[in-house]
């Protein structure tokens, strides 16, 4: 018995055959990118240290879903596949053009359902109703960027969005019975380990099924470079990983236990990045995690309060 509610366990109850995500690039921007909230995008954002090879605007979504399978398909040849719309806001479009790209994945012969990545400030009632339909049929789960839970952080790293906006998107997706998953990144300027502790309460308020949580990193070719390069004294990087695993033992004993943790750690290209430079794989990284529960013998949900 894992002391943490895990991702690969809780799949399985869901699907009957292995499944894997294929990322798709389709094209999408972002408000704090296009100039209808702000320019420049998230100060720690660049998007090429999480987009596969085989993802190129020039190749059609039935395209980059082929290739994806023809990779995957080497090593396991009979699971089924999640297209995962994931680099920018995947729902940052008029919905007709939405429908088109959701349809044209759905219909592919191997994918079984989709995982949208996208921001809380980027869906609406409508796009939530039309993804509630397809859900009906199909798996669908929404992944929203919260980061956050304090306004004053989102706003130092141009999020563009607040804590609120976040909750009402949740919420509503719980509505309609819409898989939701939301992100959250330890470590960012200005919070405390209290601040963050206490994050992990907030969040257990919330209808939220699962979380990617992910250590700030400092990536090359982002705002957040310049800032580090010009005031270093206001990072507190986890430059020893044993102190964010001691941070995220801490969070997860105050977490709701029904809420599964997905990811602990964010892997980056290492010329990609500049600090810290853990050279951990997230299999590695979690089978330190759980050496350590063990040792404290705790486990998540053990401080949570309803």
């Amino acid at each position: 018995m894992r002391r943490f509610t895990d991702y690969s366990s809780n799949i399985q109850k869901i699907f009957k055959n292995r499944v894997q995500k294929i990322s798709i690039d389709a094209g999408f921007s972002c408000p704090n990118r296009d100039g209808m909230k702000g320019t420049g995008g998230c100060s720690y954002c660049n998007n090429s240290t999480f987009k596969p090879t085989y993802c190129n605007l020039a190749k059609s979504v039935t395209q980059q879903l082929d290739e994806g399978v023809a990779f995957f398909s080497k090593k396991y040849p009979d699971i089924d596949y999640l297209a995962y719309f994931q680099a920018y806001s995947n729902t940052y479009a008029p919905i007709d053009d939405l429908k088109r790209l959701y349809d044209e994945a759905i219909q592919h012969p191997k994918v079984i359902g989709l995982v949208i990545a996208t921001r809380p400030d980027c869906v609406s009632e409508e796009i939530l109703d039309y993804l509630g339909e397809i859900s009906k049929a199909h798996y669908v789960s929404i992944e929203y960027g919260i980061e956050s839970h304090l306004n004053r952080t989102l706003a130092n790293i141009n999020r563009g969005h607040t804590f609120e906006e976040s909750v009402w998107a949740i919420e509503e997706t719980a509505k309609r019975n819409i898989h939701n998953c939301g992100h959250l990144i330890l470590g960012l300027p200005g919070e405390s380990n209290e601040e963050m502790l206490d994050q992990a309460r907030i969040i257990s308020k919330l209808p939220i099924e699962n979380i990617k949580l992910h250590q700030l990193q400092i990536h090359k070719k982002t705002l957040m470079e310049k800032q580090f390069h010009e005031t270093p004294e206001a990072f507190a990087l986890f430059h020893n990983v044993e102190d964010y695993i001691d941070l995220v033992i801490r969070y997860l004993e105050l977490l709701d236990p029904r809420i599964i943790v997905e990811r602990f750690i964010s892997q980056s290209p290492m010329n990609m990045l500049i600090a810290p430079k853990w050279g951990l794989k997230n299999f590695e990284f979690v089978a330190k995690l759980e050496k350590e529960l063990e040792r404290r013998d705790t486990y998540q949900g053990r401080l949570f309060s309803e």
